[in-house]
């Protein structure tokens, strides 16, 4: 499920992208979809600032990242799909969500919600990364996440506020980092997902922290592989 495009006022390419190369490493037949409805409001990225005159609409949008392969959010079901996946990026919390404006008294857009509800009530796994948890946490009651750490850390985590909003939601926050797992011989660097086993939502901190773009592509890879078991295909 998309936001848009661009990681101020859509989805994070990098991370859907991520996401897309580890389904298909999987061997998952994917699906993107994105709510039909204006962006909050638009970025101009070379600036970091809003473009006053212009106004984009979410599902238009997204479709550069599907590469037109796209449908509007309305139309995806839980009889049709095992799982269903949140890229993060500042659309999570702008268009599919009010928690760049509210916090923790945000509204969830009411097609991601019914998404979310409806693959959680039919036990299929559900994944998010970076920003994106928080839409579990304000629509699945008692959820476990992680949007990483719960310190700035002197800048390595800038939004580690986010987890304390998380806990405000009634959602359990659970602190995830870098770790080293052994592979064959050498150490490689990964990002830890956080399973929820009860509610079958699968979690990783992503560009929540300041790192390598090779860590958070592992990272997101470890949330997919783990959705991926979940869904006992």
């Amino acid at each position: 499920v998309l936001s848009g495009c661009g990681v101020y006022d859509g989805t994070e390419i990098h991370e859907a992208s991520a996401v897309l190369v580890h389904l298909s490493r999987g061997g998952a037949e994917v699906h993107m979809y994105a709510p039909d409805v204006p962006q909050m409001h638009v970025i101009d990225h070379s600036k970091g600032q809003p473009a006053e005159a212009e106004s984009r609409n979410v599902l238009v949008e997204s479709a550069r990242i599907a590469r037109g392969k796209i449908a509007s959010l309305a139309k995806l079901t839980t009889a049709d799909h095992d799982a269903v996946i949140f890229p993060g990026g500042f659309g999570a919390a702008k268009n599919l969500s009010t928690f760049a404006v509210d916090g923790k008294d945000c509204k969830v857009n009411r097609e991601v919600e019914r998404v979310l509800k409806d693959f959680h009530k039919a036990g299929k796994p559900i994944g998010l990364c970076c920003i994106s948890p928080v839409l579990a946490a304000k629509v699945l009651s008692g959820a476990e996440v992680t949007v990483g750490h719960e310190e700035e850390e002197g800048g390595k985590w800038p939004y580690a506020g986010t987890a304390g909003a998380i806990k405000e939601l009634g959602a359990k926050h659970c602190v995830k980092e870098a770790a080293f797992a052994s592979v064959v011989f050498s150490l490689t660097p990964f990002y830890e997902a956080h399973v929820d086993t009860k509610n079958k939502v699968v979690t990783t901190p992503a560009f929540m922290c300041e790192t390598a773009l090779h860590h958070i592509f592992d990272g997101i890879g470890a949330m997919v592989k783990n959705v991926l078991k979940l869904t006992g295909k």
